[in-house]
């Protein structure tokens, strides 16, 4: 009966806001959202935060796919920044503790970095698609490409994030009572909120999937038909091929991994804008919310973890570090001056690595480097990450 009082006025407008903004759930569930959130929140500041550190570290040395890396960390740190900070207290309290106002807020935050983290994926696995599938053009793809498709990025979801404060659509308290996002229950008498939702789940949802999955489709088969040629016919293309096969892995799992932690909440969304007459439980909307704030740790980990340029890279500044702490308290000795000189040296894209280096094959241009993952099978002197220029061409 609990559940009724508190989901019918989405659908009626009968009861108050306040009452709105009461916990629908149990108080051992709303402990049990506040404390993994509490967990998501630290994880993803640390993870997303070593992430954009590397990344400015190497800024000189960003590929054009890796802009998109760097944007998908920026999006899950602004979602962490705006939303765990408010969800965290209001579901230890038991209730929305911060007004209609800040709910709106937080609302619009929520759905514009989901969205862009969504839309910033889908450019990711179009391009891998065009550097790996048809390199002609890949190798055309530069950072100012990059740069001018990650603001089409945020121009796309801050449209929606922006339509229900113009009402097209509507923000409101969710379903459980302890965060705001989208009113999924205005559906049946508001024809503007329908366009809105419909309009949502088409190009914000089925479009983008639809892409990614073509996308690493038409990898996939690419991939396949190069490890075919390979073993008829053993050439330099083998390493062409290993780069393509991690370029694969690394993104499908970051994809696999935001689309498994936001699915459910589409599914639930759905289920309670088109149900006629069914209510949705409050507790599936708090699990389904749970999943997709859960995509800001999944992120970065898999690219400081798999991925070995950014891994290398941090490995390095946490050893300068470490040097320059023990220097603080050994200055007389000549060890940690060789030390440091060896760290210095092992910089990457440094201009002798970057001079002295091949591409994949000496007889095709290096194309692929500048997608997501790079082979871990090359030397050093011949990795990829040492073979790019600032702008992500190949030094001549």
């Amino acid at each position: 009966m609990k559940v009724v009082e508190h989901t019918l006025p989405w659908k009626m407008g009968n009861v108050s806001k306040t009452a709105l903004f009461v916990s629908t759930i149990s108080r051992q569930h709303d402990v049990f959202m506040g404390s993994l959130y509490s967990v998501f929140c630290v994880l993803s500041l640390v993870g997303n935060g070593m992430l954009l550190f590397v990344a400015y570290r190497k800024r000189l040395c960003l590929k054009p796919a890796e802009f998109f890396i760097v944007n998908l960390s920026v999006s899950d740190l602004g979602m962490t920044l705006s939303l765990f900070p408010l969800a965290i207290p209001s579901a230890l309290a038991h209730r929305w503790l911060f007004g209609e106002i800040v709910c709106l807020c937080y609302a619009m935050c929520g759905v514009l970095f989901g969205l862009c983290s969504l839309t910033n994926l889908t450019a990711l696995s179009s391009v891998c698609c065009l550097k790996v599938c048809f390199p002609n053009y890949g190798n055309k793809f530069s950072s100012n490409h990059a740069c001018v498709m990650v603001v089409g990025v945020w121009c796309y979801a801050s449209v929606f994030a922006i339509g229900p404060l113009a009402r097209w659509g509507s923000f409101g308290p969710e379903p459980y009572g302890t965060a705001c996002c989208i009113n999924w229950y205005n559906l049946s008498y508001d024809p503007l909120a329908m366009s809105y939702i419909i309009s949502l789940f088409i190009f914000c949802y089925v479009l983008p999937c639809t892409i990614i999955i073509l996308s690493y489709t038409f990898i996939l088969i690419t991939v396949r038909g190069s490890r075919q040629a390979v073993r008829q016919h053993v050439s330099p293309q083998t390493k062409v091929t290993n780069a393509h096969t991690l370029i694969v892995k690394l993104s499908v799992a970051v994809c696999i991994g935001f689309l498994t932690a936001w699915s459910p909440y589409a599914v639930v969304a759905m289920w309670a804008a088109f149900s006629a007459n069914e209510q949705v439980p409050p507790a599936a909307f708090a699990l389904a919310a749970i999943l997709a704030k859960s995509s800001t740790v999944y992120n970065p980990m898999v690219y400081l973890l798999f991925k070995p340029n950014f891994r290398n890279s941090l490995s390095q500044d946490t050893q300068t570090i470490r040097h320059r702490i023990c220097m603080s308290h050994s200055k007389a000795s000549p060890v940690p001056r060789i030390k440091s000189h060896q760290l210095q040296s092992s910089q990457p894209c440094n201009s002798k690595d970057a001079s002295n280096s091949t591409p994949f094959s000496s007889s095709q241009p290096e194309s692929y480097g500048a997608c997501v993952q790079s082979a871990d099978a090359l030397p050093a002197n011949q990795h990829p990450e040492n073979c790019l220029c600032p702008g992500g061409n190949r030094p001549n």
